[in-house]
């Protein structure tokens, strides 16, 4: 595939076939990660992958009840309070694979560094045919220091990019984006 037809055709997906992802192309999509550029070259990333769905719907579960008092304090979760109240809601789409990207204190900006390494994650799964999406209602469950002891993660490392990996249910669905926004452009 070529490159502009990756980054075109990259989307979120959330409904996957039961198909496993290899231990292969997990390597393969790590090998990307660790090419993004890094402040410094101070590769500041370490990956935690789970492939075990009953471990997934118990973090999912987790999440969820971590995420419920948040629809009382911020109006903008007040719409997903049923999904995080429905037993059958999985925030994990129900992916046989996760990838989550912690930030090792290392460097000036380890986020973005992670960040960017997420991103060729996405980039990468994508021309091998694979459909990903970034959880932003895990980020608080892989943060919190329960879990990160439950998955050997040092106290100081801090998740980034929850990612699913899979094959995803259908085709790609293309979406339109807005147009750049240019606040400024100066010539000399």
């Amino acid at each position: 595939m070529e490159l502009r037809e990756v980054i075109y055709g990259r989307r979120s997906v959330r409904k996957y076939t039961e198909q496993k992802v290899e231990r292969q192309q997990v390597e393969a999509l790590l090998e990307a990660a660790v090419q993004a550029p890094s402040a410094m070259n101070s590769q500041p990333w370490s990956f935690v992958v789970i492939q075990d769905k009953e471990r997934l719907k118990a973090y999912s579960d987790q999440a969820k009840a971590m995420m419920l008092p948040l629809c009382d304090v911020r109006p903008l979760f007040e719409k997903y309070r049923s999904l995080f109240t429905d037993p059958d809601y999985n925030i994990f789409y129900d992916a046989a694979t996760l990838i989550v990207i912690y930030a090792k204190p290392a460097g000036p900006n380890p986020t973005v560094d992670c960040a960017l390494a997420a991103q060729n994650i996405m980039l990468a799964a994508r021309d091998m045919g694979l459909g990903t999406c970034w959880i932003g209602f895990a980020w608080g469950l892989f943060n919190d220091p329960a879990v990160k002891a439950d998955l050997g993660v040092p106290e100081g490392c801090q998740a980034v990019a929850p990612l699913i990996v899979g094959y995803p249910q259908g085709e790609f669905r293309n979406m339109r984006k807005k147009a750049p926004e240019v606040m400024a452009w100066l010539e000399g």
